[in-house]
């Protein structure tokens, strides 16, 4: 946490698991997040694929199980949580270029608030930890949303074309490891604080490997 502290002011399984939990509801207050809803298209990789992925990432039920012991401390501090990384983005010109206007290059700060509330929505639903159909199709909206083929057009953002697909699995490790320190927070044993948050590594991995099939040739995801 200590190294972001500077930036905090800058700008089977798949299917078993999912049935245990509350579904998680489209939220029709932010705009753009579909998670749900029935017009996405259906995802390209299938159940028993996420079920494959899972067990080779070492993904258990005690992963889901922390996850959802996490949602608790975690729920109201979205806020603070997003601040840290959008202060990670913004000091990275790497990563905010994704975020400029096109033809200028400057950040797009309507562009960015609207990401912003769908990504505290994120937070919350890696936490939920629902994989069924609807969560799987959400992914590939997700994959969708950072290729070109459908980037700037939910928020019809004048920015570039397209995220680059190397970034976004590398930003694994700044968003878990500065997550860590909020799980640490409200209490919980170190030891769960460590289940945790190794929960979090996986799923945030697992989904950037979900979101990188429009990137990958036919065949080859």
């Amino acid at each position: 946490m200590k190294h972001f502290a500077p930036i905090l002011l800058t700008v089977g399984l798949a299917t078993t698991i999912s049935t245990s939990h509350a579904q998680q509801q489209p939220n029709p207050a932010v705009q753009g997040y579909a998670y749900g809803q029935s017009t996405l298209a259906k995802a390209p990789y299938s159940m028993a694929d996420l079920k494959s992925l899972q067990t080779s990432l070492l993904f258990t039920e005690e992963d889901v199980k922390a996850l959802r012991q996490s949602k608790a401390i975690l729920a109201d501090q979205t806020d603070a949580i997003l601040d840290v990384w959008y202060g990670f983005v913004a000091s990275t010109p790497e990563l905010v270029y994704f975020f400029g206007e096109a033809k200028t290059g400057k950040p797009d700060g309507a562009y960015l608030e609207a990401v912003r509330k769908r990504f505290a929505l994120w937070i919350l639903d890696t936490a939920d930890a629902n994989y069924d159909q609807r969560w799987l199709d959400w992914q590939h909206e997700i994959g969708l949303r950072h290729n070109k083929l459908k980037k700037n057009k939910t928020d019809r953002a004048p920015s570039v074309a397209q995220v680059n697909f190397r970034y976004i699995p590398a930003l694994t490790i700044p968003v878990t490891t500065t997550l860590k320190p909020f799980l640490a927070k409200k209490g919980a044993s170190t030891a769960d604080v460590e289940k945790m948050h190794a929960a979090w590594v996986k799923s945030v991995l697992m989904q950037t490997i979900l979101w990188s099939q429009p990137y990958i040739k036919d065949g080859g995801f």
